[in-house]
């Protein structure tokens, strides 16, 4: 089916900047849609970011908009989640996900994904 698999997660500072990247594999898509979610210890799964193909429209969380951007690489199949500016509350295991076939609605919930990353870690230091 779908294979997703991220990257770049790690240990940075307060204020610093931080790229994941999420590869996929497997059956080839047409249209859907990539998100990110993240979760911290004890929380809820919690939306962060999602954009749509081809179209490639985009829609962000309240609270990273301005500070984060998704964005893709058609050529690689991968999405990436640039993150600057961050904050110790974005300490959390960040998702990548598909939604196949994309619906009319932006899929800001986890049942409206498909298929999932295994996670990542971002552990941000104040």
């Amino acid at each position: 089916q779908v294979q997703l698999v991220e990257f770049g997660g790690g240990l940075v500072q307060a204020g610093g900047s931080l790229r994941l990247s999420c590869a996929a594999s497997g059956r080839t898509l047409t249209s859907y849609a990539m998100g990110w979610f993240r979760q911290a210890p004890g929380k809820d799964r919690e939306f962060v970011a999602t954009m749509s193909w081809p179209g490639g429209n985009t829609y962000y969380a309240g609270s990273v908009k301005g500070r984060f951007t998704i964005s893709r690489d058609n050529a690689k199949n991968t999405v990436y989640l640039q993150m600057n500016s961050l904050k110790p509350e974005d300490t959390a295991v960040y998702y990548c996900a598909t939604q196949y076939p994309i619906r009319r609605t932006i899929p800001t919930t986890t049942g409206e994904y498909d298929y999932w990353g295994q996670g990542t870690q971002v552990t941000v230091s104040s």
